[in-house]
């Protein structure tokens, strides 16, 4: 069976040396080449043609994004592992939109980024599991977030309708017969639902929601 073709490109001599060394121990693998920034990534992936190039996300030149998005465009056949010292969300979700097959973190075990490269090269897409299990639990974060975002009570509409209409907290405390300190713990809530820092911003996102309407500001 011939051996999967690959190409390193990492700004760090000293970890991709490291991990040129590792992967060449494993069965199937054949390391043909190694670039120190993305331009010559792109440039060693059109002469060599490798089954599989693992990208450092952070590079000079051109960034790893970039990279990847350049190599399926001018060499489609190949398939990207990006790498990254980084777990974080947006990372990995701009890496597969760039086309990249897979996102592993620069802590993976060598022998679960062999079988990374054997799946790239087979057509499946992969993340490491910690960096999973971040995207899930950041997901989970961002829903319950926009939940309360749309989870005003009916007394925190009240207040937010008397606010449209630029009363201040003493006359609305009065108007719905609370005391001033509770129209403060009202506004409050908003703002953290709605992630807004001020009044105004309330009243606009209120506009956005459809909860106030113009009529609300007379």
């Amino acid at each position: 069976m011939d051996k999967i073709r690959v190409i390193l490109a990492d700004k760090q001599p000293t970890f991709k040396e490291s991990l040129c060394r590792l992967l060449r121990d494993e069965d199937g693998l054949d390391i043909i080449g190694q670039a120190a920034d993305g331009e010559e990534a792109v440039r060693l992936t059109n002469e060599l043609k490798p089954d599989v190039a693992i990208i450092d996300f952070t590079m000079p030149k051109l960034s790893g994004i970039e990279a990847t998005k350049r190599i399926k465009v001018e060499s489609p056949e190949t398939a990207v592992l990006m790498v990254s010292a980084f777990k974080y969300q947006k990372y990995i979700l701009a890496s597969l939109r760039a086309g990249a097959a897979g996102y592993l973190t620069k802590d993976t075990p060598i022998r679960e980024l062999a079988t990374a490269v054997r799946l790239a090269h087979a057509g499946d897409h992969i993340i490491d599991r910690a960096s999973a299990h971040k995207i899930i639990r950041e997901i989970g974060e961002d829903k319950r977030r926009e939940k309360n975002n749309l989870d005003l009570y009916p007394r925190e509409l009240e207040v937010l309708k008397l606010t449209a209409k630029g009363l201040r907290n003493k006359e609305i405390a009065s108007d719905l017969k609370i005391s001033v300190r509770t129209v403060q713990a009202h506004l409050s809530n908003i703002f953290s639902k709605l992630d807004v820092d001020s009044r105004t911003e309330a009243v606009l996102q209120g506009l956005k929601e459809g909860w106030i309407e113009r009529r609300d500001f007379t």
